[in-house]
């Protein structure tokens, strides 16, 4: 009788917590609507499940929020190094010099010249980032609004593929690359095509709704006169850009966390600033860009997000919910392809990080050890075909639709894209793209 009581209570208890993270994460989704802003309820949905799941395992609840804890510093750490370098190189106008380098009038020619540039900027910048960025171009390109929209919704599906298939180029791959799911090399060997593919079929069907010439040129005039030369913006390009394509150089060398790799290449940079402005001794203030200052402008709010959504899928796992929907797919689908095609289709509602993170709750990391495996669990070993689809599917199917992915939240910001119109004419040729991506890996 006491057994079946505690059982009633243990049951109940789960389905308040899940119930909870449910309610959590449609608060988040209605940020908007509510006028709350979704860190705040990230952090206190965190915090609560935490609280929930007091009683609800045999472990000690100290140690294990401890240990995830420092699961998801080492994320938040490499994000705010990232964050930095960006921000640094973006004050120092260094983007604007690639961006002005786009002389084109014909309307198509500037659509591919704008997708390819996104898609390779987004695999070294965060694809939020480089949105930004490219809305920025693109504002100076095309006067008309509506046509702006095609060339936006582009620049999404863009930025979601090209962040897809690097290690550093989205935070659910840096995430599964910071735990070892995925290696560097083979994720841009295996996801290049794929993701390339998810790109370019929206783009060739895109390319047939434009014509004609652009009738507005870049201009090469900063609406703030920096303090530093050509050159010096030159270098702090290249800085920028070889500090981030260092951090998987310095992890495949030395086996340290990304974060250390991403630090280091911090204080190399910062180093650079000082010595820098050191040697200008007659400028204005506003004109000096040193790093504190440039810290002062990177996004905690979104590290916050981060830290709380982290720490809330962590309390799941803990207390065994993702421990059951794993099985409960496996019972169902037992197919690494038609889950992963599930957790697409729903990145384009939820945020993929969350998604990422469940998902890597629900399945751990399979070591090997010398033990030979069936061939369902070598899915799930380091560059497993379930890791590496789930990259794929989880930054590509944010582009489906316009809310699906922090590229798409700000590019629907900026130009007012509409959501119905999305649905209407964008949607369906980012699903033939994305399922066209997963047949290419499933070929390769």
């Amino acid at each position: 009788m006491k057994d079946t009581i505690q059982s009633k209570k243990f049951i109940t208890m789960i389905l308040t917590i899940i119930i909870t993270f449910i309610l959590g994460y449609v608060f988040i989704a209605l940020e908007k609507q509510l006028e709350i802003n979704k860190t705040a309820m990230a952090l206190v949905l965190g915090i609560i499940l935490w609280v929930f799941s007091l009683h609800q395992t045999t472990l000690n609840i100290n140690t294990q929020i401890i240990d995830h804890l420092g699961n998801t510093a080492e994320i938040l750490f490499y994000l705010l190094g990232a964050m930095t370098v960006v921000e640094w190189v973006d004050t120092h106008e260094g983007f604007a010099l690639l961006t002005r380098k786009i002389t084109t009038q014909d309307k198509r020619k500037l659509l591919w010249i704008i997708a390819f540039l996104t898609f390779i900027l987004s695999s070294i910048l965060d694809n939020l980032t480089t949105a930004i960025v490219m809305v920025m171009l693109l504002r100076r390109l095309i006067p008309e609004q509506r046509e702006r929209w095609i060339f936006g919704s582009i620049i999404i599906i863009a930025a979601n593929a090209g962040g897809a298939w690097t290690p550093i180029g989205d935070v659910t791959t840096i995430m599964l690359w910071i735990h070892d799911n995925i290696t560097s090399i083979n994720v841009i060997r295996h996801l290049f095509l794929p993701s390339f593919t998810s790109l370019l079929i929206p783009l060739v069907i895109t390319t047939f709704q434009i014509k004609g010439t652009t009738q507005s040129q870049p201009t090469n005039d900063s609406a703030t006169p920096l303090a530093i030369t050509r050159k010096e913006q030159i270098t702090i390009l290249a800085l920028g850009i070889g500090s981030l394509l260092f951090v998987p150089i310095f992890k495949d060398l030395t086996n340290l966390p990304p974060f250390m790799g991403i630090m280091l290449a911090l204080g190399g940079i910062w180093i650079y600033t000082e010595i820098l402005y050191n040697r200008k001794k007659d400028i204005s203030p506003d004109k000096v860009h040193r790093i504190p200052s440039i810290l002062a402008k990177i996004d905690y709010p979104t590290l916050l997000f981060f830290l709380g959504i982290l720490m809330a899928v962590a309390a799941l796992q803990v207390v065994g919910v993702l421990d059951q929907m794993a099985s409960f797919l496996n019972d169902k689908l037992h197919n690494v392809y038609f889950i992963n095609i599930i957790i697409g289709f729903l990145s384009s509602i939820i945020d993929n990080v969350p998604l990422v993170a469940a998902a890597m709750g629900m399945y751990p990391l399979v070591h090997t050890g010398g033990v030979p495996l069936s061939g369902y669990m070598m899915n799930f070993t380091t560059d497993g075909v379930f890791w590496e689809l789930l990259a794929y599917c989880a930054g590509t199917g944010g582009s489906i639709l316009i809310i699906g992915s922090a590229a798409g939240v700000v590019v629907m910001g900026m130009e007012r894209i509409n959501f119905m119109w999305y649905l209407k004419h964008i949607t369906w040729m980012t699903i033939l793209g994305y399922i066209a991506g997963i047949s290419v890996y499933y070929i390769i």
